[in-house]
């Protein structure tokens, strides 16, 4: 039989480090159990246990959602595991590139960024869509950046920006054909944040895994198919 706590059940990608370490944490303190999802299974093993040193409220998760054998080994464990999902976080996210250009980038490096950023995202989604299907309150969080805000792209950072100006795309689309089934799908945009990726500049990486936790936690009434950060919407 499947296992059910009778808690909101939230799967994080890149949960090993960063904003995605934050975001389990905050889960788990809202209430959530939690499976922390990273492409390194011992990496994902510490983080788990340096947030439930018990392991009753977090499980590491073997996930390399850039691997389509990854992330459909992991929907079978789930399946069989917990029979459900309550709410997906695609954080995982790779090619922050503010050193190149549109002009000069090699594409095979865009290529692989989308790889990650998009498709990764996108099929993990897919993966998962039965076992969100079977929650009361479906949420899906997809972890973006205002640097993927094409209103404001001026040159910079190609494969990053394409890509998660991409990822915006996917949650319009998915925001919109889910609707009638009562899912919440949102963008979110952490900020500028000290993480490795942000350089170990910026805000503490708490308030911007607290944007995620956010749209993870939406009432029913909340908004769907929004780009936001804190709560308050970005221009797309």
């Amino acid at each position: 039989m499947p296992v059910d706590h009778g808690r909101p059940l939230a799967l994080v990608t890149g949960a090993n480090r960063g904003i995605g370490l934050e975001v389990v944490r905050q889960l788990v303190e809202r209430g959530c159990d939690v499976l922390a999802g990273a492409r390194d299974p011992a990496a994902g093993r510490r983080a788990a246990t340096e947030i439930d040193p018990g392991g009753s409220r977090v499980s590491a998760c073997p996930l390399d959602i850039a691997d389509p054998a990854s992330i459909a080994a992991a929907a079978a464990e789930l399946t069989e595991r917990y029979g459900r999902l309550d709410i997906l976080v695609n954080n995982a996210a790779i090619s922050y590139d503010p050193s190149a250009r549109a002009i000069t980038v090699d594409l095979d490096g865009v290529h692989t960024a989308l790889e990650t950023n998009l498709f990764g995202a996108w099929r993990l989604t897919q993966a998962l869509l039965p076992l969100l299907r079977r929650s009361p309150h479906p949420r899906i969080v997809n972890v973006s950046s205002e640097g993927g805000s094409i209103s404001q792209l001026t040159g910079g950072t190609p494969a990053y920006s394409v890509s998660k100006a991409a990822l915006n795309a996917l949650t319009r689309l998915l925001a919109g054909e889910l609707r009638e089934d009562r899912f919440l799908v949102n963008a979110i945009c952490p900020g500028w944040t000290a993480t490795d990726m942000g350089g170990g500049g910026g805000r503490p990486v708490a308030a911007g895994a607290a944007s995620v936790v956010w749209a993870a936690l939406l009432p029913d009434d909340g908004p769907t198919g929004g780009f936001f950060r804190d709560g308050r919407p970005l221009p797309w």
